[in-house]
């Protein structure tokens, strides 16, 4: 994994554990085991990076609520 990717995913997960008031270790804990950090962050890095943190937010936290781990 780039130096890139690695920045990219840790951003989202304070982006993530700021809008559900979580802290980054239980929102790493639920997008590992869920498979959106390795197969959704990571694999869409390329179009995903290009968004805002607000739209990149609200689109990984409905994604987590599809998979009940939101």
């Amino acid at each position: 994994m780039s130096v890139n990717i690695l920045d990219f995913a840790l951003f989202c997960i304070g982006c993530i554990a700021e809008r559900l008031k979580l802290n980054q270790t239980e929102v790493y804990d639920r997008l590992n085991k869920s498979g959106i950090l390795q197969d959704y962050i990571v694999k869409g890095y390329d179009v995903l990076h290009t968004f805002d943190s607000e739209y990149l937010a609200d689109d990984i936290v409905d994604y987590m609520k599809e998979k009940g781990v939101a």
